[in-house]
């Protein structure tokens, strides 16, 4: 491909890419969702993550149907980044893509299923030792050596096994032989400390080259000893020149020339002399030393090679092992038409009451045949965090990732459509809203409904009307949804393969929070209970005249009921 020919790259993009890394690698860099590179090549990190998301599955992507069901993907992506071991392990994991093939969203769930394996099989102490390594490879930019170190500890840390095959079939000594030359190899040349014989002609190198410089100050000290003659001076100049640095005196009486015009003609020409000489064995040493150590990153190139691709492909699995262990997360079952799971848990809150629910066939403890579940119930229920629970199932499946639940079923879906509750009451958002969330139904397709409280963006009359047709036309469509609302008792009889449930409040606890017990009743209309609302409000008003305002509120929804709560709750 031609880089104009994917998504978000324009004349501008390609051309700085082509400058920075050329055609062939910044395709390659695209294809291999290499955030780095493009980063590296002056692509601002959002634009690079937009670009490669795209282009690691267009189809995947597109399933993302709604702004609401993006957010949850970002969130969910973002969360998973926040376990990665390097700085590019974050980068690939934000570019992470719902899958529309089985087998690969198969394949990363083997691999997360092995790399968690191969991480919780480790102590402490190896733990730390795998974290450590990965710092150390961060700090250093990801170069070859750091890789090959990298490497070298992973393996002494325990990560050898049949999960990280990479890491295993190499051979230590070699990668070891090849990190001390990769060590000493850099851009400038070879560097300090590859080899003594180099290291002492650069030492007496940077001696001439200082006396060079100071040469004025070389030929005043000499005459300052008292010399006579020429011959004088020449021995007196070796005598210093031996005196002062590390360079020898035969190297000293080589350099001497044999004639001089006077003795600063003398101290010039010696030095010059000295300092090419030096320069010349220098750079032949320097030669020699550096072929010996490619040579030896050659011997190992296929092991260094594969550990180059193996260590970053290892810091993505063990940071998405190490999000998916510190979560809980398990593996769903795969396929069939159905979304359900059981002790399900929303990730974004801090201490979540876990949920059973489903729509779709499928064989966990819900209720199993509905297409559409209408949801009702208490207000502050956990209603919308059912909602966003279930969509973020359906996504981290898609992504070929483990789910926040104790066990799960979930079917492949083309479109998952997932819409808050905005509240906003006029024409444009609702003509907005449905032209967001109905073309999904009408393509071919699986979709997942998931629709929160749709009567907020038009009048109670005419949404229940309204959802009344989502709810056909989604059970017609062969589509799977969930419909929250408070509605239930305005709808007309509800499709065969459709049922409603509900989440109910029990009243106060002892600090005036609404108690409820967040897993739906299938099959029950939930209420609404404003009378816990009411009395919360009637508790902590804050002055007499709110007080009273809130107590003529009380009298309205049922004043009993709203004392008969609040003394429970005191009594608690």
């Amino acid at each position: 491909m031609r880089l104009e020919d994917y998504w978000g790259v324009g004349p501008k993009t390609s051309e700085r890419l082509r400058e920075a890394l050329g055609e062939e690698a910044a395709v390659d860099a695209i294809e291999s969702a290499d955030v780095r590179a493009l980063t590296d090549a002056g692509i601002t990190r959002g634009r690079a993550t937009r670009i490669l998301r795209r282009a690691n599955d267009q189809a995947g992507m597109d399933a993302l149907a709604t702004r609401d069901a993006r957010e949850v993907y970002d969130d969910l992506l973002e969360l998973a980044s926040g376990y990665a071991l390097t700085r590019h392990a974050a980068d690939r994991l934000r570019v992470l893509t719902p899958l529309s093939a089985r087998e690969a969203i198969e394949a990363r769930l083997d691999a997360v299923d092995d790399a968690r394996e191969a991480w919780t099989a480790l102590d402490d102490a190896g733990r730390a030792a795998v974290v450590e390594a990965f710092d150390a490879y961060d700090a250093a930019a990801g170069s070859e050596r750091a890789a090959v170190d990298a490497a070298l500890s992973l393996r002494g840390a325990g990560l050898d096994g049949t999960a990280f095959d990479a890491l295993g079939a190499v051979d230590p000594d070699a990668l070891r032989e090849a990190a001390d030359a990769l060590g000493y190899v850099t851009a400038d040349g070879v560097a300090a400390g590859a080899d003594d014989r180099l290291d002492d002609l650069r030492a007496r190198l940077d001696d001439a080259r200082a006396l060079e410089n100071d040469a004025f100050d070389v030929l005043e000290r000499v005459r300052e000893t008292g010399v006579r003659d020429l011959a004088d001076f020449q021995r007196a100049f070796a005598d210093y020149v031996d005196r002062e640095t590390s360079l020898s005196r035969s190297a000293i009486e080589e350099a001497a020339p044999a004639e001089a015009h006077d003795a600063a003609d003398f101290v010039s020409t010696a030095l010059r002399a000295l300092v090419d000489d030096l320069e010349r064995r220098a750079t032949e040493r320097e030669r020699e030393i550096e072929d010996d150590l490619r040579a030896a990153v050659a011997d190992a190139r296929e092991d260094v090679d594969r550990v180059l691709a193996a260590v970053d492909d290892v810091a993505v699995d063990l940071s998405l092992a190490r999000f998916a262990e510190a979560h809980g997360l398990v593996r769903p079952i795969l396929g069939g038409d159905r979304l359900a799971v059981e002790g399900a848990r929303n990730l974004f809150l801090d201490d979540p009451d876990p949920v059973t629910y489903a729509v779709g066939n499928h064989d966990l403890s819900p209720p199993t045949g509905d297409r559409v579940a209408v949801l009702t119930g208490a207000n502050s229920g956990g209603k919308t965090t059912l909602l966003e629970t279930c969509c973020a199932v359906a996504l981290l499946a898609a992504m070929g990732l483990p789910v926040p639940a104790d066990r799960a079923e979930v079917g492949g879906f083309d479109a998952v459509v997932f819409h808050r509750r905005h509240a906003s009451f006029n024409a444009g958002v609702l003509e907005s809203t449905l032209k967001s969330i109905v073309p999904p139904l009408t393509d071919d397709g699986r979709t997942l409904m998931l629709v929160d409280e749709f009567e907020a963006i038009t009048e109670p009359g005419r949404a229940a009307d309204l959802l009344n047709g989502l709810v056909d036309l989604t059970v017609e469509r062969g589509a799977l949804g969930v419909y929250v609302t408070h509605l239930a008792d305005d709808l007309s009889p509800l499709p065969e393969a459709a049922r409603v449930d509900g989440i109910f409040a029990e009243g106060l606890t002892g600090d005036l929070e609404l108690r409820v017990d967040y897993q739906p009743r299938f099959g029950t209309v939930g209420k609404s209970t404003p009378e816990f609302i009411v009395s919360r409000l009637v508790a902590d008003a804050g002055d007499r005249r709110e007080r009273q305002g809130f107590e003529h509120l009380a009298a309205a929804v049922g004043e009993e009921a709203v004392q008969r709560t609040l003394a429970e709750a005191w009594e608690e």
